[in-house]
């Protein structure tokens, strides 16, 4: 099976072709729209003899092309040229910050087919660079939907991800740890060191590493995404302390507090503004088929345990991890609303301004990323679900598609997603390089 293995890679990625694909005839058996909503299907495992990799090669944008609105909405290149630019975070004066970011340097662990396959299926998406560790600051003073001041804000960062201003401090959060930095309104640079607030879960693995931050609405904590150290346990339960989880952190006494466990890979958080509630995009495992398991997003209950990765959606078996955890399955919480197996679902922002058309007020925005091992792909667009009640009400709507060109390649791969002082969707673009402006018809601005 490895020389297999081996030399579909090497031909694949000799031949330059427009999708590297490895499988054992493993593909989709329900639609796409099948994995969606808060009762997913959820048909049985199917491994396959090796894991299905299938990943559309990043060639970016070309000049004058754009991703595609849907109708009644309009998509404009809000700033371009950045390096891999991950996450988006407003501040009050409308000014964004954007953290240009890639996983951290490994340390040198000798060769691995697994490693090796990883490194092939990386690079051809784009993700195989070294991290920028930089945070870039955007200005639109005129209102005209295009940055005309950009400064580099941060820098000597480590993989920047997740950001968050209380008072006159803005909390930045490295792959390692989360830093604080003084901050003045309408400062268009930090100079100032870095103060660390808390160390995160890290180290030589450090399997997902992007870490999220949010500050509580009466500022005293932040709460932090740590995702798994491995698909589903593979490197020991010992490896998984504070991962796959939300941290809370107390800031007057830096005491970290496990919130809540059992996410696999949960990136972006944020307050749904109906109920208060904290909500969370999270990824889910990989390598039972291009059917399972969809990744979600859901409220964060303090003290919830979500099945990773004992189970899934819920109370769900994998029969994987060993030693079988049944007095944890039985305590499994299920999310609130599935986004699709292996979607790549990594933004999420609510909106809470007033530009787009009341059906939109309080409904989710989700940035995804799409997928590397599902057969056909998905993801690669923006989706919105609309809310009524603090919940879920509807099924998802598409905002921007167009990312992946009729050669099935990348143009672009969406992340981070926010709401700018105006009203409108920025959406970060970290193959393409871009941050989009979504804004509906007819909006001048």
């Amino acid at each position: 099976m490895s020389k297999i293995l081996f030399a579909v890679v090497a031909a694949a990625a000799a031949l330059g072709s427009a999708v590297l694909v490895l499988s054992s005839c493993e593909q989709a058996t329900v639609s796409s729209a099948a994995g969606y909503g808060p009762t997913p299907t959820l048909p049985a495992p199917n491994p396959g003899l090796f894991p299905t990799v299938h990943i559309a090669p990043a060639v970016g944008w070309p000049k004058g092309v754009t991703p595609t609105a849907v109708d009644g909405m309009k998509v404009t290149e809000f700033a371009e040229g950045f390096d891999h630019p991950r996450w988006l975070h407003v501040l009050p004066n409308g000014d964004v910050l954007v953290a240009e970011s890639n996983a951290p340097a490994k340390p040198d662990a000798g060769f691995s087919l697994k490693g090796w396959v990883m490194g092939l299926v990386m690079a051809r998406a784009g993700a195989g660079v070294p991290s920028a560790d930089r945070i870039t600051l955007l200005r639109d003073a005129d209102g005209d939907g295009v940055a005309e001041t950009r400064t580099l804000f941060l820098e000597n960062l480590h993989s920047p991800f997740g950001m968050a201003l209380i008072g006159a401090t803005l909390y930045v959060a490295n792959t390692d740890a989360i830093v604080a930095f003084p901050y003045e309104t309408g400062a268009t640079r930090i100079t100032a060191p870095a103060k660390t607030i808390v160390a995160l879960p890290a180290g030589p693995i450090n399997h997902h590493w992007t870490k999220d931050i949010i500050a509580s609405p009466d500022g005293t904590r932040l709460f932090a995404t740590i995702g798994s150290n491995s698909n589903v346990g593979d490197n020991g339960m010992a490896a998984e302390e504070n991962r796959a989880a939300v941290l809370e952190i107390t800031l007057a006494t830096q005491k970290v507090r496990l919130f809540a466990s059992g996410l696999r890979n949960p990136n972006g958080l944020a307050w749904q503004p109906e109920t208060g509630a904290l909500w969370v995009a999270v990824n889910e495992r990989d390598e039972i088929g291009s059917d399972l398991v969809p990744d979600y997003m859901t409220s964060v209950r303090d003290g919830g345990f979500y099945g990773w990765p004992y189970s899934y959606y819920g109370q769900h078996v994998d029969a994987r991890p060993q030693p079988a955890r049944p007095d944890l399955v039985v305590s499994a919480i299920v999310p609130d609303y599935a986004l699709g197996a292996h979607t790549g679902s990594l933004g999420l922002t609510f909106n809470t301004g007033a530009l787009f058309p009341a059906s939109y007020k309080n409904g989710a925005f989700i940035g995804q990323h799409g997928s590397w091992n599902r057969e056909p792909p998905s993801g690669y667009k923006v989706i919105f679900v609309p809310f009524a009640g603090g919940k879920p009400s509807g099924d998802p709507q598409d905002i921007l598609t167009g990312f992946v060109n009729a050669k099935d390649q990348a143009m672009g791969r969406p992340v981070g997603v926010a709401i700018d002082r105006r009203g409108a969707l920025l959406v970060a673009d970290d193959v393409g390089n871009k941050v989009w402006r979504v804004v509906p018809d007819g909006t001048g601005r």
